[in-house]
């Protein structure tokens, strides 16, 4: 955002964002912070992000704040220490892993947006077998069905059978 820091402290950078938020406020603009992978966080930047939860006028918040993460993110966050972060979580969200239905269309969307016009390409036992092995989780999907359009490539196939998902999960899985 090419904002100039007047220090090297950690004063001087919450102020400097104090001011560069409350510009974007008075021009109308809402701010997000997006964090994925906020599982991994350390408690001292869990702490840093309460901190940032603090800058707000008198009638609003300055940034909002998303934190993404795996399921131990609600593990992470039940602990003692960060009970004061919980408790600014006004909503709170758990997507469950996709059923096997839903596993079809997730894989037949992605290839649409990637250009693909064949709704066929991954057979009904391939698609089974990436839900099997992946348990409705899209980036285990995300990743078998990279892989098995490799070996579907490699081996010259035009359809992505149960054989091709089969070779993608043992790549996957390594020696």
């Amino acid at each position: 955002f090419g904002l100039e820091v007047r220090g090297r402290d950690r004063l001087a950078y919450i102020e400097t964002l104090n001011d560069f938020l409350l510009e974007k406020n008075r021009e109308g603009v809402n701010v997000a912070l997006i964090i994925d992978e906020a599982q991994d966080l350390s408690p001292a930047v869990m702490e840093q992000i309460r901190l940032l939860s603090n800058l707000e006028t008198d009638k609003h918040k300055l940034i909002q704040m998303v934190l993404c993460g795996q399921p131990e993110l609600k593990e992470r966050l039940a602990r003692p220490d960060l009970r004061q972060l919980r408790q600014r979580i006004t909503v709170r969200y758990h997507i469950p892993p996709l059923s096997l239905e839903d596993t079809a269309k997730y894989i037949q969307h992605r290839l649409t947006v990637a250009g693909c016009n064949n709704p066929n390409l991954f057979d009904k036992n391939a698609v089974r077998e990436i839900y099997r092995y992946s348990h409705g989780c899209p980036r285990i999907i995300n990743a078998v069905c990279d892989n098995a359009l490799l070996a579907g490539y490699v081996l010259r196939q035009s359809i992505i059978d149960s054989h091709c998902v089969r070779k993608a999960i043992k790549q996957l899985e390594g020696p």
